[in-house]
């Protein structure tokens, strides 16, 4: 178990930098530029456990299969993910870093139309606490300065799409693993990226080689080695405990922000911080719950057979 924490605190740590890193290399690469170079090379640095992963499931990628990853990649990287770039470059690193964690209560809204896990009024009530977040974050009475109304909106946008992805990769990942599908959908989400960038003439290789330690950094730290410790941590000691990496990030980012960009936290960041940090360890205590039933109801099910 202390394993496992170690997994999720060193996620939360590479997490956290994740804004402000890119807001550092967007400043000298295109937004969609940096998000395909980050997410192919994320995805290339879990390729090898995600072959492991397939070989131990002795399980066989259909042409279907990689459709389907294809799609679930074009959602989670080449929209989602870019639009998460363009905001971080309209917004300071603090709001965005916090309005990300948002997306696992658009899963919930999605599961409940998509799939068999119906809202009920515990989890109303997290997302009721998460929507009086966003509200304290956004300010939209007032708007901080280094935040716009655009990039606000972008990035909710965001949070909203991945949490669609989350929901379309549940199919995939139940049959592949969740190292293997992230891989390969990370892959195929960067090279539709590149697609589209070739299309509409956006710069490819320009600017990389003055900006390779940034692009390095991004790409196997934060996305390649995050996820593998995230993903280790969720092996070890179940979703719930790898969910608390999320629940630390809302409140590492924005002291990293504040440290390395000079950004100034105000009182409705540290409200909107504290509220989607409530509701994130809320959603975290009810998925535990759920998943301790879940084994019980197994275990008795055993005992009776």
């Amino acid at each position: 178990m202390k394993k496992a924490y170690a997994y999720v605190i060193i996620t939360a740590l590479l997490f956290g930098t994740m804004e402000v890193s890119c807001k550092i290399g967007g400043s000298d690469l295109d937004p969609f530029q940096l998000t395909f170079l980050r997410f192919f090379i994320g995805g290339l640095v879990l390729l090898p456990f995600a072959e492991i992963q397939i070989r131990q499931r002795q399980i066989r990628l259909t042409g279907r299969d990689l459709a389907a990853l294809a799609g679930v990649g074009f959602l989670g990287v080449t929209v989602s993910m870019s639009m998460f770039q363009f905001s971080i470059m309209m917004c300071n690193a603090s709001t965005v870093s916090v309005l990300i964690c948002i997306n696992p209560f658009f899963t919930m809204i999605f599961a409940h139309f998509l799939t068999s896990e119906k809202l009920n009024r515990y989890k109303f009530l997290i997302l009721m606490v998460a929507l009086s977040g966003i509200i304290f974050m956004v300010r939209p009475w007032d708007i901080q300065e280094g935040n716009s109304a655009f990039g606000m909106g972008l990035m909710i946008a965001s949070a909203f799409v991945f949490g669609l992805y989350t929901v379309a990769g549940k199919v995939s990942q139940e049959k592949m693993g969740l190292m293997a599908q992230t891989s390969i959908s990370f892959i195929f989400g960067s090279i539709l990226l590149l697609i589209f960038m070739l299309v509409i003439g956006r710069p490819v290789v320009s600017g990389i080689a003055d900006n390779v330690p940034i692009i390095l950094y991004t790409g196997i730290m934060v996305t390649g080695l995050g996820y593998y410790c995230y993903f280790k941590a969720i092996e070890l000691a179940g979703a719930s405990t790898g969910s608390f990496a999320f629940f630390l990030k809302p409140a590492i980012a924005p002291v990293i922000a504040v440290i390395v960009l000079h950004e100034t936290i105000l009182w409705n960041t540290v409200t909107g911080i504290v509220l989607v940090l409530i509701a994130s360890l809320l959603n975290i205590l009810y998925q535990r719950k759920v998943a301790d039933q879940k084994k019980s109801e197994e275990h008795r099910l055993e005992a009776n057979t």
